[in-house]
């Protein structure tokens, strides 16, 4: 049953990934016409270096396609909020400095431990006490800050680790898998580092932009435990290792 049940979550990730990989494709297409139109002397692409915040937004809309849980939503939000503001201040529609700025940072972190703290309650009362107990799929984030934690569960389905301007460091070397595992990667200007038992196969399937991937696992033995790990490393690093 629970194999089943991760091949249909395998199916759904996947189906999921290809809108966000449509759209950054889109973005490196559209700035290489910017870049050749550039250099043509059609367009002054300096103008648009103007407004790099905008990236932001595209990260953020990326992180909404990709992601599964409230968390991941609300880090998207985020992303899109403040890519926005951004924009806007360098459109010069309205003026904000920085003094003003970090205040709404903190406001924004405020209102996600709050989010966080209302809608874990809620996912919890939804959750079976078998997967409660034993965290077979997980869900965390990290902002500005780091997480350190350990999983040891039978029968790991997966789920997702999100690191804006931080790190995660996930330890499953003492679970183990029934068939397939999905997890899902979203770094950010940080770091995720993931510890897996020495029987486990790992396959990495994700988009490094500025950033990187590093698999530094042994080889394993023919076996049914298989780890798929997804996402995106956005000027930072996700590494897997024994």
């Amino acid at each position: 049953m629970k194999s089943d049940i991760n091949k249909r979550d395998g199916k759904r990730d996947g189906k999921r990934s290809i809108p966000s990989q449509v759209i950054l494709g889109a973005f490196v297409i559209g700035m290489g016409v910017l870049f050749l139109l550039d250099n043509l002397d059609i367009f002054d692409f300096h103008r648009a270096v103007a407004f790099w915040p905008a990236a932001f937004i595209l990260f953020g809309v990326i992180k909404l396609l990709d992601t599964q849980s409230p968390n991941g939503a609300l880090v998207g939000t985020i992303l899109i909020g403040v890519g926005a503001v951004m924009t806007i201040n360098r459109l010069g529609f309205m003026h904000i400095n920085m003094r003003a700025l970090w205040p709404l940072l903190i406001i924004f972190l405020g209102a996600a431990v709050i989010y966080k703290a209302v809608t874990g309650r809620r996912m919890l009362g939804m959750q079976s006490k078998d997967d409660d107990a034993t965290d077979a799929v997980v869900d965390i984030t990290a902002i500005l800050g780091g997480f350190d934690r350990r999983i040891t569960t039978p029968a790991f389905r997966g789920g997702e680790v999100t690191a804006v301007m931080g790190g995660c460091m996930l330890d499953l070397r003492g679970s183990s898998i029934e068939g397939e595992a999905v997890l899902n990667v979203f770094a950010l200007m940080g770091g995720i580092t993931l510890k897996v038992p020495p029987d486990w196969t790992v396959a990495l399937n994700g988009t490094p932009i500025m950033g990187g991937f590093d698999e530094k696992t042994i080889t394993a033995p023919h076996n049914n435990k298989r780890l798929v790990i997804r996402g995106y490393a956005i000027m930072g690093g996700v590494e897997v290792r024994n």
